[in-house]
């Protein structure tokens, strides 16, 4: 009897050490890749210079890397990185995954990563097909927010009477050549907190900065002192240009 609860204890226990060894194996090492240079697209295809990362236990001591069960380096000392190049291996699904050794001798296992090699003409190809549509709707918003505006405006202006009260939409802005606030166009091109816009009317492009409502109310109302000025200047002109005409007679 005794001779059966000893071997049944044994058993418990070479079984509990298996778990824990295994345990330790599975989930205290990870792996992750970055791309150095190269190209990462879809389905995990990869081509160029990658890097493999590996962060474990604090007393993790040395990782030895893999590429599907071949051993492709090992690095002693913190940071635990291998960088590899893809054409270096055969096109294809590849496994890839590392293994850990603490300083007491305690091995572990990293993740799986699964990843595609495929020829550099694939990441060009590949990145032709993402970069034509980008720069197809890049040259369409430039034609639609600065090349037919300025095609269809041009010469154009209009003529407001200053002061007047505008409705602004979705937004506006105080030109900064003739100080007049305006609506800005929705499809205008946006250049960080400004807008690529020409004024309605001086005529002139300019980097027009967004404005709240209040400041281009007060504009307006600046505007309106501005013309006032602008009818007294005309109107003294032409008294001093009557009197000077008067003044001609005068002398005859």
């Amino acid at each position: 009897m005794k001779k059966i609860l000893y071997v049944s204890l044994m058993f418990v226990l070479l079984n509990l050490l298996t778990i824990t060894v295994a345990l330790a194996q599975i989930e205290e090492l990870h792996m992750s890749m970055v791309r150095d240079f190269g190209y990462g697209g879809f389905n995990n295809d990869i081509q160029g210079l990658f890097s493999m990362k590996v962060t474990g236990p604090a007393d993790l001591a040395r990782v030895v890397f893999y590429i599907d069960g071949t051993v492709i380096g090992e690095v002693s000392q913190a940071p635990f990185n291998l960088q590899f190049i893809t054409d270096n291996y055969p096109l294809g699904q590849h496994q890839l995954y590392a293994t850990g050794f603490s300083s007491s001798g305690q091995q572990y296992s990293s993740n799986v990563i699964h990843s595609n090699f495929v020829p550099a003409s694939e990441g060009t190809k590949t990145a032709l097909q993402i970069a034509v549509p980008v720069l197809v709707i890049v040259f369409g918003a430039i034609l639609l927010t600065f090349v037919i505006p300025l095609v269809t405006a041009r010469g154009k202006t209009q003529d407001l009477p200053f002061g007047a009260e505008r409705k602004y939409g979705l937004g506006g802005g105080i030109c900064p050549k003739c100080q007049r606030p305006f609506a800005l166009q929705l499809f205008s091109m946006h250049l960080g907190l400004s807008k690529l816009a020409r004024c309605p009317y001086c005529g002139k492009w300019s980097a027009v900065r967004i404005q709240p409502l209040v400041k281009l109310r007060e504009a307006e109302k600046a505007e309106l002192e501005w013309g006032r000025a602008e009818v007294q200047e005309k109107t003294e002109a032409e008294k001093l240009r009557a009197e000077l005409d008067d003044s001609k007679y005068q002398g005859l």
